[in-house]
């Protein structure tokens, strides 16, 4: 390599050897934080048990929430620092305290006063550390690839986060069996520490610009978000009604959205530099992007929770068994990542790629939740399991494409901060209506056993694993019907701008990886 990341470097001065390497130095940490964010569904059984939480489903969601939660309320601000401060050293600040939070994830419940609030800090703490590495990715590629050639490397990216989805639980069952729940957190620190040096390397210094920081915006979101994810979250737990005096779950949410709505008119109103610049939104594509990422950001976090306790508790699997039943998901990705990349750079129309990705993610789904049963032979589960993998390709790495494609270089922040934030929303109100929606479908089929049957992680009495089973099936349809309204925004989608009809081929000399 020639070039040296201490100095600023302009996109042009770039080779594409160098531009590869700095890819896929982002890549490595982008995978790292897109795959804690679904490894950790197929370890709640474990956890459960080794913490000694009984049957508390909202305890142990809010492991995940937590870090979903502090992974994306703060990325409206990131995406920002990234543009002030550059976005190469905020990419490796947020790699080291992802990586060291690990390593306190995985000693919560071993240290003094350690158990499950020590771990929901931590995985807080790691949810923070990955809002300054996810934005930075996404705005370095968009400012060093020009946009003709953009194509492939957005494909790249974006298939990383449907195949860490895919993958996160695979890699999870495997090392719990092996090593215990805490190995899955463990396993961040040699990745991490690799990360930090490939991009130390090969990460270029990008031109910085100069921001102001909306503070009273920052405070209206993340007071809006609290409410809504925590209203929705312990709603079960407090039957939907009041939790302290006048105060109640349903003013909690209520009064989240207000504080949301408030928040929209502030960047609408406000003479300083909003957090969300509401001009971007006039960018056809780029909102409908934004609505389809945040209903599949939704979907792939609740798919994973149901089917596992599904896996383990009705079929007797152990993790690694369950979440090789979703390895044609990942083996699909991970063949289609390439081939559906360079088809975003062929393919006028997005969405052309996008809505039958929508509609085969969308089948995949529903046909597992249909299988759902005690005596259905699990090689079954194989098949939707492919078909997600397929529909996934064409929905991840398209969708981030089109997202930035067509916005100039000093929105690039701002775009990514963005849509990496809608994406992660839906995944954290994902998070918190699956814990609501599986408790309720259980205390309707088993009201003498809820909450806690199924939540030992062991395998369920006879009578009772057919209701259970009906209980995930039918949780299981939510991310489904949600992930229709991507279906919806994809059919919207229009042709980028620079595009003319026909012009098909990537100009000549692109980068191919």
């Amino acid at each position: 390599m020639t070039h040296h990341p201490q100095s600023s470097v302009a996109p042009a001065q770039l080779t594409d050897r160098q531009l590869w390497a700095a890819l896929w130095s982002l890549v490595v940490g982008f995978f790292m934080i897109m795959l804690d964010a679904t490894i950790v569904s197929v370890a709640n059984p474990a956890i459960m048990r080794g913490l000694g939480l009984g049957g508390d489903y909202s305890g142990v969601v809010w492991v995940t929430s937590a870090y979903l939660l502090a992974y994306a309320v703060p990325l409206l601000v990131t995406g920002r620092l990234g543009d002030r401060f550059g976005p190469r050293r905020m990419f490796l600040v947020g790699l080291a305290v992802f990586t060291l939070s690990s390593a306190w994830c995985g000693l919560a419940g071993m240290l003094p006063g350690g158990g499950l609030g020590m771990l929901v800090a931590a995985r807080a703490a790691q949810g923070l550390g990955a809002s300054f590495i996810s934005p930075q990715t996404m705005a370095i590629i968009t400012r060093i690839f020009p946009p003709q050639r953009r194509g492939v490397a957005m494909g790249v990216w974006g298939s990383v986060a449907g195949v860490a989805g895919l993958v996160g639980p695979i890699a999870g069952g495997v090392l719990v069996d092996a090593f215990g729940w805490e190995s899955i957190f463990f396993v961040n620190v040699p990745i991490g520490i690799a990360a930090l040096i490939a991009a130390s390397r090969f990460v270029p210094k990008l031109p910085t610009h100069a921001h102001r920081f909306d503070l009273p915006g920052v405070a209206l979101f993340v007071a809006g978000m609290f409410l809504i994810v925590f209203g929705l979250q312990e709603g079960n737990t407090y039957d939907w009604g009041p939790i302290v005096g006048p105060i109640s779950v349903v003013g909690l949410i209520v009064a989240g959205l207000v504080l949301l709505a408030l928040f929209v008119v502030w960047q609408g109103v406000q003479r300083g530099e909003p957090l969300l610049p509401l001009a971007v939104m006039r960018d056809r594509n780029f909102a409908l992007a934004n609505i389809a990422v945040t209903s599949t950001g939704f979907a792939v976090t609740t798919f994973n929770l149901p089917l596992i306790f599904f896996l383990q508790t009705v079929r007797g699997l152990t993790p690694t068994q369950g979440a090789l039943v979703l390895a044609p998901s990942a083996v699909m990705s991970v063949i289609l990542a390439r081939f559906v990349g360079r088809l975003v750079d062929r393919v006028v129309n997005p969405r052309v790629l996008i809505a039958p990705g929508a509609v085969a993610y969308l089948g995949g789904m529903v046909w597992m939740a249909w299988l759902m049963r005690p005596d259905t032979p699990i090689w079954l589960f194989l098949l939707p399991a492919a078909l997600l993998g397929i529909g996934g390709s064409f929905v991840w790495g398209p969708l981030s494409t089109t997202a930035n494609r067509s916005l100039p270089p000093q929105w690039a922040g701002a775009g990514s901060g963005i849509y990496n934030t809608t994406r992660q929303l839906g995944a954290v109100i994902g998070s918190a209506s699956i814990a609501a929606l599986m408790e309720a479908r259980i205390a309707a089929h088993l009201p003498g056993a809820a909450p806690s049957a199924g939540a030992s992680g062991m395998v369920l009495p006879e009578p009772i694993r057919a209701p259970f089973a009906a209980a995930m099936a039918e949780s299981l349809l939510l991310p489904a019907g949600v992930l229709g309204i991507a279906l919806v925004a994809a059919l919207f989608l229009v042709p980028p701008p620079f595009r003319r009809p026909g012009a098909g081929a990537p100009a000549p000399g692109s980068a191919r990886p």
